[in-house]
């Protein structure tokens, strides 16, 4: 059985004018799969007056923009972009459409998926084009979107295939897909839309917004020492801090670190936080959970710190150190310094 492929879509996040990362992330896997369905890769974005953001979307790898502004698109309530994303997929029929898993994402994506009668995979950390052959119903389909996440709290990873009708849609987590070198050379189309939006979309109205800044944002880091449960307490945390001080780096943490309020979860590595890929990631006290693994294994260098000789994460690391981090940490902090 062969589908009549459509184009491959991207929901594009904005916020005053800035497109968020996670969005360009997923413009150049939109147009990885899209070349390899010889379609188009195109985005749609919705706001109110942000025609001029929208050329790095062209640089990344679009090939068609869809624009769309309206006083009502700003800020960002679900039920008017609900509206006037239906009324689009509906009529252009994309085979594919990609949403980041933010919140954003994950308040649009299953209002979107539920009107549109498709399936919606949640949480993906990679995407490829494959063919699949239903066996339970007999059918073979070409070309179909394999939607990769963990399941079963991160203990397996499920490869998901949507046989329902198109688009196949996903959100992918921030940061697991590579974003490609700029070309700025690269043109496309801007298709303005206007918006068509009921009374009653327009029901909840945004009184008031208060936002502040992260500590930190790992997604950038060159370098992260990161802790984990094995450190031992919130008073030993402060180790990491010091290597990392030393280093000139940011700290990480495993999620037991974060439950156990050492650290906060800005910090947080893994399924359920940030996923990283730093020139060097050092793992203190950090057993190696499928989980944590997830958010950091592409790490250009990695080093672990761990007391035991078979934790997982020695089986992934460039280099480990078996011991006491008590005793490691202050010896490499020492080593460091007097070289510098």
């Amino acid at each position: 059985m062969t589908d009549k492929i459509g184009n491959v879509w991207v929901f594009i996040e904005q916020e005053g004018g800035k497109i968020a990362d996670v969005s360009l992330e997923l413009v150049c896997k939109a147009r990885d799969l899209a070349n390899r369905l010889n379609v188009k890769a195109e985005a749609v974005i919705l706001g109110n007056k942000i025609s001029g953001v929208v050329d790095p979307l062209f640089h990344y790898g679009c090939d068609n923009v869809y624009l769309i502004e309206d006083p009502a698109l700003e800020p960002f309530t679900v039920l008017p972009f609900a509206e006037v994303l239906v009324k689009l997929l509906k009529e252009h029929r994309p085979n594919i459409l990609l949403f980041g898993a933010t919140l954003k994402g994950r308040e649009l994506g299953p209002r979107v998926a539920s009107s549109m009668m498709c399936g919606l995979t949640a949480d993906c950390t990679s995407l490829r084009i494959d063919n699949f052959d239903d066996k339970i119903n007999k059918k073979s389909y070409t070309d179909k979107l394999m939607q990769i996440r963990p399941a079963f709290g991160g203990n397996i990873i499920a490869t998901i295939v949507n046989t329902w009708e198109d688009p196949q849609m996903v959100t992918v987590r921030e940061g697991v897909m590579k974003v490609s070198i700029p070309d700025t050379s690269r043109k496309g189309k801007l298709i303005k839309i206007k918006a068509e939006i009921s009374a009653e979309s327009k029901v909840i109205k945004v009184l008031k917004r208060i936002s502040e800044e992260k500590d930190i944002d790992l997604k950038k880091s060159q370098i992260i020492v990161s802790g984990g449960y094995g450190v031992g307490g919130k008073a030993n945390f402060k180790l990491i801090y010091e290597l990392a001080d030393a280093l000139g780096a940011d700290v990480g943490a495993s999620r037991p670190a974060v439950d156990a309020g050492w650290v906060d979860h800005d910090h947080q590595v893994g399924q359920t936080g940030v996923t990283v890929r730093p020139k060097l990631y050092i793992a203190c006290g950090i057993s190696g959970s499928v989980q944590h693994r997830a958010g950091m294994d592409e790490s250009s260098k990695i080093i672990a710190i761990n007391s035991d000789p078979d934790a997982p994460i020695l089986s992934i690391a460039h280099y480990g150190i078996v011991g006491d981090l008590n005793v490691v940490i202050p010896k490499m902090i020492k080593a460091f310094k007097a070289k510098v």
